[in-house]
């Protein structure tokens, strides 16, 4: 078998599994609050606003104030 004909066996078996398409159903079990990275926004807020105060270097994330964390 030459090295043409396994390459082309190799990528006509994998690239097939590349064309997924998944209804609107089943994107929105993954779409639920518990599949978010970020589950807590007032929380993440708050914890941004700490860090990015305190991280004067930073340039911040729009949140004014030098280091010590006052507006």
């Amino acid at each position: 078998m030459s090295l043409a004909l396994k390459i082309f066996a190799a990528l006509a078996f994998f690239l097939p599994s590349c064309t997924v398409v998944s209804t609107p159903e089943e994107r929105s079990n993954l779409a639920t609050k518990v599949m978010s990275p970020e589950r807590d926004p007032l929380g993440e807020a708050m914890a941004d606003h700490m860090y990015f105060s305190r991280e004067a270097s930073q340039g911040g994330n729009g949140i004014g104030g030098g280091g010590c964390g006052c507006n």
